[in-house]
């Protein structure tokens, strides 16, 4: 069964993005940071409807100092899907002349593109384990 799970967009600052959703009534429910990717991911939804999240994404500044800017829907990140087998999933779309972009190769995320070039990350119900071909592909293109 596939499940939709969230739509993620880029931020240059996410109190500010924050402040304007919850001006429509959507909350942040979870928040994740990682120091090694330097990134921060917020979830937001409006309350009751949780299993339908926005995912803010924001990538923290080099060090440097400089910041990423967004230009021609680059902004806008992807839609996700939870699927309960990534590999039969990707076999199916393969098979019908989709590009597998990301492969599957850890057994939990993959990210192919729909006709008209939007971004569409797959998620396994769980994990499976690293399986051939996908362990072995490599990543093809933007995503």
């Amino acid at each position: 069964m596939t499940r939709y799970l969230h739509t993620m967009i880029r931020v240059t600052d996410p109190d500010a993005t924050i402040r304007f959703f919850e001006l429509i009534g959507v909350k942040e429910t979870r928040r994740f940071s990682s120091e090694q990717g330097r990134f921060t991911l917020i979830y937001l939804a409006a309350p009751g409807q949780e299993e339908a999240e926005v995912e803010l994404t924001y990538n923290w500044p080099a060090e440097d100092g400089s910041a990423e800017v967004y230009g021609g829907g680059r902004n806008f990140g992807h839609l996700a899907f939870q699927v309960a087998d990534i590999y039969e999933t990707c076999q199916r779309l393969q098979d019908a002349g989709v590009t597998i972009n990301r492969p599957p190769r850890d057994g939990h995320m993959a990210f192919v593109l729909t006709p008209d070039g939007i971004s569409i990350e797959l998620l396994q119900d769980g994990r499976l384990d690293p399986a051939e071909p996908w362990a072995s592909m490599p990543n093809v293109g933007n995503w």
